[in-house]
């Protein structure tokens, strides 16, 4: 168990969190969410004692380990991989160099000898003799190969470092778990391997991530922090952001009596509940539902942009057909080929691919910002598509003078300010905001700005490279309720698990030999061995050539 007594932080006039007291209790896994500035971050590096606290304390059961997701992907690159991870349990590793150093010391003494028994008995207690295996185990369990183990750090490429220094985390089963944003970087099967193994860990978890999916997998409770605050919350974020919804409607409408109100509350917790018997976590879950008072459900006072793409026209019976198409860059390098195939209506695709570059690439070529290498593409007469570009800086870099307000009104048939005014207020631009330049947005105000755009567009089709970069969960959370409701078609990456679940009913993924395309749900694709079978033919193809 770890205890917040009495948390202060401030930074110059500014209060970030004030007088807070909160308790992580063993067994559970707590999910940290907060709009971006709320202070997330800060409170997990003063929870490991990274960062100072203004006041207050932290105190950490006696006798308890405490393991931290180190973020500098760099600071481990002289060191083997398989001691990288050894690492994470800093006592052991401590006695392991301590004894090794007295074997390899010729020159040792008969008392440096005794000493060094000693520290064996220490090192075999704390399951030292099997450092080794176990940590090679969840390494291979994460997709990093037996071949690289006995690497050093700096010989591995970027995704495989962030592996490494999970795996860190996770070694010796530690008593206190904390995680910033684990899934940044990770596979779509290895983040369900790790929400697999958290939402099984018997000790204390406490994790920031902006994965609902993630999130709505391992935890137990909501910890929100808002307006210097830090409560906790019984439940995963999907219970928190619908029961905290539901109350948000229930107080607007003064006209129901207060026993409707609870019978209707009461209702959606049993609901809940039922549903989540679906997760490894519905134990611990079904019992904090059943202490939960209803009167600690609060309305969420958070905001939601509006996001709504209302389409001009329906599509019609053809939409899209694309014909041996591929992508070679200057330098040689097949990015896709081979890539045959033809949307219907009422599909939504998720595109994936191992490589950004060819994602994007793909992106591009179906915009017209890119010419292909072969193949043609074959637009429905009746589509009308927009496109939002992973990269948005050349929408931005021409226009640095100008101002938010006159930013969006260069999209607009209707240049009316006040009408550019209110759409700005429904995007959370309000009041002396769409005086902005737009030189000084932030990523997340950007992809807003964006979004905006294509809206005012009214397309029929979406082109969508990962629209989630940068967008806080609030923004994602509009975003994903509103491409369920599109009535369009869609193409879209994503590594937002949820927003590609619930949006989309076909996965193509690219490859540079092949692609593989099944009509399914995303959830059935991560884990479908059909799939991995299919991943692996193409990757022997390309292998051999």
């Amino acid at each position: 168990m770890i205890s917040v007594r009495n948390l202060s932080v401030q930074f110059g006039k500014r209060v970030l969190f004030d007088d807070v007291n909160v308790e992580f209790t063993q067994g559970n896994c707590y999910g940290i969410i907060g709009a971006n500035g709320a202070g997330k971050s800060t409170f997990m590096k003063i929870l490991s004692g990274q960062d100072e606290a203004t006041g207050g304390t932290i105190e950490l059961e006696p006798g308890n380990r405490m393991a931290v997701l180190q973020q500098n992907h760099f600071e481990f690159e002289e060191f083997q991989v398989l001691e990288t991870v050894i690492m994470g349990h800093k006592e052991m590793y401590k006695i392991m160099k301590e004894k090794n150093d007295i074997y390899m010391n010729p020159d040792a003494t008969e008392a440096e000898g005794l000493k060094a028994a000693e520290l064996e008995n220490e090192f075999g207690e704390m399951g030292g003799w099997e450092a080794d295996s176990s940590a090679g185990e969840l390494l291979s369990n994460m997709g990093v190969p037996v071949d690289l183990h006995h690497k050093t750090m700096k010989e591995l490429n970027g995704q495989q470092k962030v592996k490494v220094l999970l795996a860190q985390a996770l070694f010796g089963n530690p008593d206190l778990l904390l995680l910033d944003e684990p899934t940044n970087d990770l596979d779509a099967r290895t983040v369900t391997w790790l929400a697999d193994f958290l939402a099984g860990y018997k000790n204390t978890v406490i994790c920031v991530s902006h994965d609902r999916y993630f999130l709505d997998m391992i935890c137990t409770h909501v910890v929100d922090i808002d307006f210097s605050q830090i409560k906790i919350y019984s439940g995963n974020y999907t219970f928190w952001y619908e029961s905290s919804q539901l109350m948000l409607q229930q107080m607007t409408n003064k006209n129901k009596k207060v026993e409707q109100k609870r019978k209707e509350m009461q209702e959606f917790i049993q609901r809940f509940s039922a549903n989540a018997s679906k997760s490894k976590q519905a134990t611990s879950r079904k019992k904090a539902l059943a202490k939960l008072n209803l009167d600690d459900i609060k309305p969420s006072t958070r905001k939601y942009p509006f996001i709504h793409f209302n389409p001009e026209r329906e599509v019609g019976d053809q939409l899209l057909k694309l014909d041996n198409l591929s992508y070679t860059t200057s330098e040689g390098e097949v990015l896709f080929s081979g890539v045959n195939f033809t949307m219907n209506r009422n599909e939504k695709i998720a595109l994936i691919s191992r490589e950004s570059t060819a994602q994007t690439a793909f992106y591009q070529i179906l915009a017209g910002d890119l010419e292909q290498s072969t193949g043609t593409i074959e637009w429905g007469q009746t589509i009308s598509k927009a496109y939002l570009p992973t990269d948005n800086e050349a929408f931005f870099s021409n226009a640095q003078d100008l101002q938010l307000i006159d930013w969006l009104r260069q999209f607009s048939e209707d240049k009316d300010e006040q009408f550019i005014r209110g759409f700005l207020g429904r995007m959370l631009f309000s009041g002396e905001e769409v005086f902005k330049k737009s030189s000084v947005l932030s990523g997340g105000e950007k992809v807003r700005c964006m979004l905006s755009r294509m809206m005012l567009a009214h397309p029929n089709f979406l082109l969508l490279d990962e629209p989630t970069n940068h967008l806080d969960l609030e923004s994602i959370t509009a975003l994903n309720n509103s491409l369920k409701e599109f009535p369009g078609s869609l193409i879209m990456s994503s590594h937002d698990h949820e927003l590609l679940n619930t949006s989309c009913n076909r996965i193509i993924e690219i490859h540079p030999n092949g692609i593989i395309d099944q009509l399914m749900s995303y959830n059935d694709y991560v884990r479908s061995e059909k799939v991995i079978a299919k991943r692996k033919e193409l990757a022997g193809v390309a292998e051999a050539v």
